[in-house]
């Protein structure tokens, strides 16, 4: 009768010969366990590949999508140069493009009259100056006013001409640093819809004489991508061709002239 340890697989007491029977047992109990080492270490392998083609995966798809996010522009337009050229504001910055030329992946294709169309991405846009501007990449909506420098060109006369806003509604700005504050006509006070005639009432000396004028405070007051709130507006009986922009609203900003550009900074 065998013994405890023989049935188990185990090495015979010293002086015992092993029977034939049990001697094959013993190694096919051996080779199975190798066969089994050697599958759970494939099995890891095989693991350990797959981990690292999802990680792989995800670097390829992760340098995929990053462009999308880093890639995106915005221009608006701060004046032009006869048909030719255009100064632009390409992600706050200010840069002078010739039709044909492409700074920062902006190619500006045509320059009209207070327009520019540009070429982002494949993508045609249209910017008129002094206007919102154009955004092209992912999560870009171009609709916040985050800039803090305004560009504005000479015009004819060495006027310097901008479209902007007024409460959200577009109108033509001239810079006047001696007007104390913003002024426009009644005219453009009613297209703008603002109560005027409940204003502070007062009284300004013009050319024509003595007039009644209205002091009002406009919401907001925005150029391209630059946007400030709470500006003092005088408004006059008589009809203005432009809206004036004085110093309630050119105080908040430092000012200088290069040339025959304009440049106001943002203060803090």
């Amino acid at each position: 009768m065998p013994t405890p340890e023989a049935a188990h697989g185990c090495l015979p007491l010293e002086g015992s010969e092993p029977a034939p029977s049990e001697r094959l047992r013993a190694r096919e109990r051996l080779a199975s366990a190798f066969r089994l080492v050697g599958r759970k270490a494939t099995t890891a392998r095989r693991r350990s590949r797959i981990r690292g083609v999802h990680l792989g995966m995800l670097v390829i798809l992760g340098t995929l999508t990053l462009p999308a996010f880093v890639s995106a522009q915005t221009v608006s337009m701060a004046g032009s140069i006869g048909d030719s050229k255009a100064l632009l504001m390409i992600n706050g910055a200010p840069h002078t493009l010739a039709v044909g030329s492409t700074v920062k992946g902006v190619t500006l294709k045509r320059v009209t009259q207070g327009q520019a169309e540009v070429e982002i991405a494949g993508k045609m846009l249209l910017v008129t100056m002094g206007g919102a501007p154009a955004s092209v990449g992912a999560g870009s909506t171009g609709s916040g006013a985050t800039g803090r420098e305004i560009l504005i060109a000479a015009g004819p006369g060495g006027h310097f001409v901008t479209s902007g806003q007024i409460n959200g509604k577009a109108v033509q700005f001239m810079v006047d640093t001696g007007a104390t504050s913003v002024a426009m006509g009644v005219g453009e006070a009613e297209r703008l819809g603002i109560d005027w005639r409940n204003g502070q009432r007062g009284a300004s000396q013009t050319a024509a004489g003595v007039v009644a004028t209205y002091a009002v405070s406009l919401t907001s007051v925005r150029i391209g991508d630059v946007e400030v709130f709470g500006v003092n507006a005088m408004i006059l009986p008589a009809e203005m061709p432009f809206v004036l922009l004085g110093n309630s609203f050119l105080g908040r900003f430092s000012m200088r002239r290069d040339s025959n550009v304009m440049r106001l900074e943002k203060r803090d």
